[in-house]
């Protein structure tokens, strides 16, 4: 069976460009539109309400909301509040936040998986519509309930290490992986989301990101990703992600050529053979073949990153979604 397709936002896309974006998903039957939580970025909360409103059925996701930056208490409320908004099409993802965006705001992010384990109790009790309990070891909440009352809101949880996998198989409605994951990474993560969910007898719903480019020739294609691939796969945490893609990449000469805008060598460091195995990009052909292996892996759904112009958007959904 074929993935769904979601479409992500990070936050750089202006209102004009979310709404020619959103127009363009629900026209070709994208299921959900992702709104990421960057800070110094765009707001996810107010520009996913500007997307429910200029759109009739596609779903939302408030995107790895950092319990670091905001309340769990906070980003319930904004979920099941876009819900009574606009019922049965709101997702409420978790996740730690990016290094570097939380390191630059001046805030740590110590114990994530204990973290993030009570944000989506909290999140879960919260909009369950009861008087909420709850004494953690980060958090306590007492003696109140949300005033909209119970919600269905879907929990998911952005993952990519091997407990927070297994704690999402455990415990969330679906897991997030991130983008710039190679097909042999995804494989890796979903295991360890499986081995949470045979701990708790339950199946969860699989979500990937996914970068996309077409182009004229192959390297046409690759040129549009390179420096996107850079920012996100020079962080250390990308490493095994490399590993088992068999991909070469020196990560700490890629982070001092990012910081220092050295785009040619950024260029240079990220070669084709990088973002053939980081991304779906190329010709019609090749595109179509990686969406396939994505697909085969065992994702649900599809979520494309870093499309920000509704015309590319349109030719990537024609080719990997044909009508029929």
């Amino acid at each position: 069976m074929s993935a769904a397709f979601g479409l992500s936002f990070e936050g750089k896309e202006t209102p004009a460009q979310v709404r020619e974006l959103v127009a363009v998903a629900e026209a070709n039957g994208v299921e959900t539109l992702w709104f990421a939580s960057h800070l110094f970025q765009r707001e996810p909360i107010a520009m996913a309400s500007m997307a429910l409103q200029s759109s009739r059925h596609v779903r939302i996701a408030l995107m790895a909301m950092s319990p670091y930056s905001v309340h769990p208490v906070y980003s319930a409320m904004a979920a099941a509040t876009l819900d009574e908004l606009y019922p049965g099409r709101v997702t409420l993802c978790f996740g730690v936040g990016a290094p570097r965006d939380l390191q630059a705001a001046g805030i740590e992010a110590p114990q994530p998986l204990q973290t993030l384990r009570e944000s989506l109790a909290i999140a879960a009790e919260l909009l369950s519509g009861e008087v909420i309990q709850f004494d953690g070891k980060k958090y306590q909440v007492h003696d109140r309930r949300l005033a909209m009352g119970g919600r269905k809101v879907p929990l998911v949880l952005a993952a990519s290490g091997p407990q927070m996998l297994e704690l999402a198989g455990r415990i969330a409605d679906g897991v997030l992986i991130s983008a710039a994951t190679s097909v042999e990474f995804v494989n890796w993560c979903l295991d360890l989301v499986a081995k949470g969910e045979a701990e708790a007898g339950r199946r969860i719903r699989r979500i990937g990101l996914l970068y996309a480019a077409l182009g004229g020739s192959e390297s046409q294609a690759h040129d549009k990703l390179r420096r996107t691939l850079a920012f996100i796969l020079r962080g250390a945490h990308h490493a095994r992600n490399l590993e088992l893609a068999g991909s070469v990449l020196d990560q700490e000469t890629l982070a001092a050529a990012f910081l220092t805008e050295n785009w040619a060598e950024v260029e240079r460091l990220v070669t084709d053979d990088v973002v053939r195995r980081h991304a779906a990009s190329g010709t019609i052909a090749q595109v179509q073949a990686r969406f396939s292996a994505y697909n085969q892996v065992g994702l649900d759904e599809l979520v494309l990153a870093g499309q920000g112009d509704a015309a590319v958007l349109a030719d990537v959904l024609r080719v990997t979604r044909p009508a029929g």
